[in-house]
């Protein structure tokens, strides 16, 4: 483990899988987001990574927690490891379910309230909430509860299951004896699901999946259920205010959330030789990505039925081959004269027509289902100091 402060990484140009946990790691006691946080996820996004959530919330409560973090396209783990979804802000219900795991939770049930007679027993209802022998106190679930009888509960395949009740984790052991992975979060909490299923064995599926090497996989996370995520990262960071046990399963401890520790770990993702301070969020997000391409680079958008952006993306050369980069998070809603004045702003140069104003030549294009957008390559202008390129003028 290493305390010391955290240095810019090296594989800044490579993409990686950046898996962060929210509730004391993202997201603040009372529910605060501190902008520099999204301002950081926003950049490290741009640079090419791919930053996926998990979390031990459910679906119900990851959703508005990812929309507040600008976090509307791409994965996320939720319940502990036992559902990943791919987050999609067209979609009507703005996700959908990559994989799910399923166990029958009918002995478990039966056990726990052997053990506990008064135990409170969740089950939950994928982007509902859930059904329960007895109501939990209020603020303890996402999303809605409905009592059902215990035989409901025992019904149907889960993926995940919220046990309640006084001293409830001494029995975490004897609970995970008929195979189930069972998580403590706290004396009185336990989350159960499917074998082998946490953060953890969800993330290396969509490793796997996303075609990203083992070397390029960064976490972050300050809870008990983050403990075998943090060991499955190349590079895994606990919070400063983590318990003992999950800064012992790190291989770094970053700051607490109070210092903004999870910020430091992400800036740490991006490469020193570019100074996005000074620049408006939509212009530093297009330096940071010209400057992380691994080629030539282009900024793609796309629109709804209306001006504004409905996605801005920047893809790259590599081998041969043109491939996203990554995304404009601030794009989507903006103008594409809006993109033309941040370009300016960045110290970045695009293709202009020759005579009167000289506006930007986008070009049509075709995202191969029957979607069109625009396009427009950028490069760096080596020949025009970024100050004086940020008078937001085109000549």
């Amino acid at each position: 483990m290493s305390t010391t402060p955290l240095k810019p990484q090296t594989f800044a140009r490579s993409s990686m899988l950046v898996a962060c946990d929210i509730d004391g790691t993202l997201l603040e006691r009372g529910g605060k987001i501190p902008a520099e946080t999204v301002t950081a996820l926003d950049l490290v996004r741009a640079a090419g990574h791919e930053v996926v959530l998990a979390t031990g919330r459910s679906l119900v409560g990851l959703l508005p927690v990812a929309t507040r973090l600008g976090l509307t396209e791409g994965f996320a783990v939720c319940s502990n490891g036992a559902m990943t979804v791919r987050l999609e802000r067209g979609a009507a219900s703005g996700y959908a379910v990559h994989d799910a795991r399923h166990f029958d939770p009918s002995a478990l049930i039966s056990r726990v309230l052997g053990l506990v007679p008064g135990a409170h027993v969740g089950v939950e209802e994928i982007g509902w909430g859930w059904r329960v022998n007895a109501l939990f106190g209020r603020g303890l679930l996402n999303g809605e509860q409905k009592q059902v009888p215990v035989a409901d509960l025992c019904a149907v395949p889960a993926t995940r299951v919220a046990l309640h009740g006084p001293g409830i984790a001494q029995h975490a052991k004897a609970l995970a004896e008929s195979g189930v992975t069972v998580t403590p979060a706290g004396a009185d909490w336990l989350d159960v699901t499917a074998p082998e299923t946490n953060k953890a064995s969800a993330l290396e599926r969509l490793r796997v999946h996303r075609n990203i090497r083992p070397d390029a996989t960064v976490a972050v996370g300050d809870g008990v259920n983050d403990i075998d995520m943090l060991a499955w990262a190349d590079r895994g960071v606990a919070m400063g205010h983590a318990p003992e046990v999950v800064r012992a399963a790190a291989r770094e401890i970053t700051g607490t959330i109070g210092q903004r520790g999870a910020v430091a770990v992400l800036r740490s993702l991006l490469p020193l030789n570019v100074e996005t301070a000074t620049l408006s969020r939509l212009a530093g997000q297009l330096a940071m990505a010209v400057h992380t391409a691994s080629g030539p680079t282009t900024l793609r958008v796309w629109h709804e039925h209306h001006s504004e952006i409905a996605r801005c993306d920047t893809w790259t050369l590599r081998d041969g081959v043109r491939e996203r980069h990554g995304p404009i998070p601030s794009g989507s809603g903006a103008t594409m004269r809006a993109l033309e004045l941040a370009a300016r702003e960045a110290g970045l140069e695009y293709p202009r027509g020759d005579i009167g104003r000289r506006r930007a030549h986008w070009r049509s294009v075709h995202d191969g289902r029957g979607r069109a957008g625009f396009e427009l390559p950028l490069h760096m202008r080596l020949d025009v100091p970024t100050s004086e390129a940020a008078d937001g003028v085109l000549h």
